[in-house]
């Protein structure tokens, strides 16, 4: 028996789909090398002994009669310190060395290191010889970048007495740091994680505390709490790209992890040298310093596009187990359900609504729900929190993409194809987006924030819907047949529209404006809207409230009120007072103490 040779053919190849024949005991989801080049892929399929494997490169010049090669584990990734500030493919291979290693082109089979085993990092060690530990629990700790502490922690599943521990120094991320149990097994800074498979957590918590993004429509009308599930859905041009982009800068997340999924390779150019250029604005260093970047542009094959989703997610929860607030932008998921369309057609499966595979659903719940606020197996508390672009052909957001999405999240921003191209950004429709988080998040606005905070908010959200209304009259008969009240209505929702909800990401003022400001506007705008509503209600026409200017004057505060002149907005609502006194002095028996 030991004379048999254990090989395994290729026998057929089908775009990245490969099949190959052989006495080789491979298992599900084993990651293999196939043909002579070496290229990564992963078993999908066993029947008798044939396998089926998908191949994260691409397969041209690949032939029949090569050879595959198991590994003898899943498809998984490296995770330790060098994670932060760096660029990896959709199966973590480190773009920079990737370059180094084969130029501007990436050469299939390319075998690099995962992370930097050169590179030597000063090490402080928590624990000794005779010491306890258990899986999870931080041993030892690095200073990864200024504003990252890399939490190296016990492998899950490990545990025991420390029989042997280095003393603080320099080390590589593959020295053995500590020796633990009767087996001795060695830990180092870094550990291998399967990418489908969850890291396993101690508890789920619940959702109290937002995701505070500096974005007045997202943290005043449709808030997404650490560790919750959102999604922006929009046509092409609407803003999504951007609108990541904003809440990855100025969102009070510790880590960042964008995943660019299959998106236009010039797009994910431009992140990858802007993202760097990013000053972050809590440190006043490079953006970079807390953020990582999995690329996988729309030229790249879809094996790895599929990939590139579970390697992101994976690494958010490696940071979560250390204790931090990760927040993954995936952009976008529509591009990865087409990557697992493309799959199934190659396996002929039986296609379900659009071509989509049956177990799309699932698959986008299995991504879902590994956002979650959680006790970690360390005793800490750490957050992933999933904010997943969404890109429906033609804006149409019953497809079924959307549609799946929809039922796993708690956050919709849904972006409208009109608001965008009046050049309205963030082009998030309020009349159809929503946020489920409002009432875990209640205590926490009364207590940071103000105890009226969400009281102002449904009342600018009432006065929108009551102008929504309007504006289908207007829109068939005008406006001149609308009682003053009415066209009170219309122009205090556009003051809401254009003062409030509509922000300007690259003005030094409105890109980022804290709660406390966004408070005061809202403020400011209900007093507006009391004290016009008194004059129309005394007889004066709304073309004579107009003319003083006051609405101009609101909507002009985001520009001109900075984030810390809140004495300055007492000085706008005397303004206001000022302006409708002087209305009432020119109205004849007017009783002016009632306004």
């Amino acid at each position: 028996m030991s004379n048999i040779k254990l090989e395994s053919r290729i026998t057929g190849i089908n775009g990245q789909v490969v099949k190959a024949k052989g006495n080789v005991p491979f298992r599900m989801l084993e990651a293999v090398r196939v043909g002579d080049l070496g290229l990564i892929g992963e078993v999908i399929k066993i029947n008798g002994d044939v396998v089926t494997i998908q191949v994260y490169e691409v397969t041209t010049g690949l032939k029949s009669g090569e050879p595959v090669v198991t590994t003898g584990r899943p498809l998984s990734i490296t995770l330790g310190p060098g994670l932060i500030s760096n660029f990896f493919d959709g199966i973590q291979r480190p773009l920079a060395a990737l370059e180094k290693a084969s130029g501007p082109f990436i050469s299939r089979g390319a075998d690099v290191t995962n992370l930097d085993e050169e590179r030597q990092w000063d090490v402080s060690v928590l624990k000794a010889s005779g010491d306890s530990v258990s899986g999870g629990e931080v041993f030892a700790e690095v200073r990864e970048t200024d504003a990252i502490v890399h939490r190296a922690m016990i492998p899950p599943g490990l545990g025991g007495t420390v029989t042997f521990a280095v003393p603080d120094g320099a080390y590589g991320v593959k020295d053995v740091i500590l020796r633990v149990g009767d087996a001795e097994t060695p830990v180092s800074l870094s550990q291998m994680w399967p990418i489908r498979k969850p890291r396993p957590v101690s508890g789920r918590l619940r959702t109290t505390v937002p995701l505070v993004t500096g974005q007045r429509i997202i943290d005043t009308f449709f808030p997404i709490g650490k560790g919750g599930a959102g999604a922006i859905p929009g046509s092409f041009g609407t803003g999504k790209t951007m609108t990541q982009h904003q809440i990855a800068k100025w969102s009070d997340a510790d880590i960042i992890v964008y995943i660019g999924c299959g998106e236009r390779g010039n797009e994910m150019t431009e992140v990858l040298e802007d993202f760097p250029k990013l000053t972050d604005p809590r440190t006043g260093r490079s953006l970079m310093e807390r953020t990582i970047l999995v690329a996988n542009t729309s030229n790249m094959p879809v094996a790895a596009r599929e990939a590139s989703i579970y390697t992101g997610i994976t690494i958010a929860e490696y940071y979560r187990d250390m204790g931090y607030n990760v927040a993954v932008m995936a952009d976008s998921t529509s591009r990865w359900a087409e990557a697992l369309r493309e799959i199934s057609g190659r396996l002929e499966e039986m296609p379900a609504e659009e071509g989509f595979p049956a177990y799309l659903s699932s698959r986008l719940s299995e991504f879902y729900e590994r956002s979650g606020n959680v006790r970690t197996l360390g005793g800490g508390v750490g957050s992933v929190t999933i904010i997943g672009a969404v890109s429906p052909q033609g804006g149409d957001f019953s497809e079924p993409v959307t549609q799946y999405t929809k039922r796993y999240i708690r956050c919709f921003w849904g972006l409208d194809r009109q608001l965008a191209y009046a050049r309205h950004y963030p082009a998030i429709d309020w009349n159809t987006s929503y946020s489920e988080y409002i009432p875990d998040l209640t205590e926490w606005y009364n207590e940071n924030a103000d105890k009226n905070f969400l009281k102002y908010r449904g009342e600018l959200l009432a006065l929108l819907a009551d102008e929504s209304k309007l504006q289908d009259i207007v829109r068939l008969v005008g406006s001149d047949i609308l009682a003053d009240d009415q066209k009170l209505t219309l122009e205090i929702g556009a003051v809401i529209r254009l003062g409030f909800l509509q922000q300007a990401a690259f003005h030094p003022v409105d890109t980022y404006v804290p709660l406390s400001k966004q408070f005061l506007m809202m403020g400011l705008i209900l007093h507006l809207h009391k004290k016009a509503q008194s004059l129309v209600k005394s007889g004066v026409l709304m073309s004579d409230i107009k003319k003083t200017g006051i609405f101009e004057s609101v909507i002009k505060v985001k520009y001109e009120v900075g984030n810390d002149e809140a004495e300055k907005f007492v000085e706008l609502e005397r303004e206001i007072d000022e302006a409708v006194a002087n209305l009432a002095l020119d109205i004849p028996d007017l009783i002016a103490g009632k306004i």
